[in-house]
């Protein structure tokens, strides 16, 4: 089995709540997704999708996804899309850095290597563990009490873990942590996200205010080394996100007892192979995680699924559902939320299938 066609499509998808809002006042509407097919020789096509949150989070952008695809298709023409390492170690060689580029194209090929195998891509990552996975919903930010009142909706929905985005005036973030902690019950999870947001005064400022609740803190501050001085005076579980960009970090973050639980985005990792070794080590240090992407429709979900799905449940802290959040379906048979929690497709590979009228035409076609 060959590659032969390598193709990409321009997919924008807005928000049901119509914005985003998180740290440093940064918010999107829409969201610039890139749908990526990678087509074999032998007629199977599999999909990937890449989505970054805006070009001021990680280092990723929209266009940058596909002006990156355009550079690596052709080095990967006539590969066997199933050789998962031996591709990443093509695409390693072929183009230094931009792991988000490559996420796409390998998350493609799980897709087309589960279909081969006539096997969900869970199983192939592992195997199914559990029912469904539990998930959480992000809180945009807002004032204390429109963040609160969302929290209750989203809860009556069936979800127990809220992700609430601080990261602003650490007053303001102190009553909102108050204010959405007073409501919910003691089994439910609550992280105060700040996106990097707070200086390191300013963290431990809003630690020691909200040192009696029950929350835990997540990326505080922009850099490790600030995050872990922060982590050192609070005895809230803490989240390490934006800075594990790898297994070097996540070694250095565990060597330091930094971090109770780690936030593996896809695509910041470079695509479902790499987040898999990440996920496996961090299984065997006692690690939980958070298992999602940077953002996506449903091809992102369905990745995000079976990711989830193939993690055993007692490191899974949460994961997420982003198709939830958007106002376009780009894939039929993509994962659902219900009460709180999805299932990954019992199909072959990531067992979707795109809606192409929606996806129009492609932007990208390397053969």
């Amino acid at each position: 089995m060959k590659i032969r066609r390598i193709f990409a499509h321009r997919v924008e998808l807005p928000l049901t709540e119509g914005s985003y809002k998180w740290s440093g006042g940064k918010s999107v509407t829409v969201f610039d997704s890139t749908i990526i097919g990678v087509e074999t020789e032998c007629g199977i096509t599999g999909y990937g999708e890449v989505c970054p949150l805006g070009p001021f989070y990680l280092p990723a952008y929209a266009d940058g996804v596909r002006a990156g695809v355009r550079e690596l298709a052709p080095h990967l023409l006539g590969w066997d899309p199933r050789a998962l390492m031996q591709l990443n170690h093509r695409m390693d060689a072929a183009l230094k850095g931009h792991p988000y580029v490559k996420s796409g194209i390998d998350i493609a090929c799980w897709d087309i290597l589960g279909q081969a195998c006539g096997l969900p891509v869970c199983v192939l990552m592992g195997g199914r563990f559990g029912d469904s996975v539990r998930l959480y919903r992000a809180i945009s930010q807002e004032a204390p009490e429109e963040m609160a009142k969302k929290v209750a909706a989203y809860r009556a929905q069936g979800y127990t873990r809220f992700q609430l985005k601080v990261g602003g005036d650490p007053d303001t973030d102190i009553a909102r942590i108050h204010a959405v902690r007073a409501m919910l019950l003691p089994t439910d999870r609550l992280v105060a996200d700040a996106n990097t947001g707070w200086t390191q005064h300013e963290a431990v400022r809003v630690v020691r205010a909200v040192k009696d609740l029950d929350v835990y803190i997540e990326q505080p501050c922009l850099t490790y080394d600030e995050c872990l001085a922060v982590r050192r005076m609070t005895d809230h579980p803490f989240v390490l996100d934006e800075n594990v960009d790898g297994l070097e970090m996540l070694l250095r973050g565990r060597s330091d007892k930094a971090m109770d639980v780690v936030n593996l985005k896809i695509s910041k990792l470079g695509g479902l192979t790499r987040t898999k070794q990440v996920r496996d080590l961090c299984v065997s240090m006692g690690i939980a995680m958070t298992l999602e992407d940077s953002w996506g429709g449903d091809i992102t979900t369905a990745a995000i699924a079976h990711l989830a799905h193939s993690t055993p449940e007692e490191f899974r802290f949460t994961s997420t559902d982003f198709n939830s959040y958007v106002t376009v379906s780009t894939a039929h048979n993509a994962p659902q939320r219900v009460d709180g929690m999805m299932e990954a497709s019992q199909r072959p590979g990531l067992g979707i299938q795109p809606k192409f009228e929606v996806l129009g035409p492609r932007v990208l076609d390397i053969h």
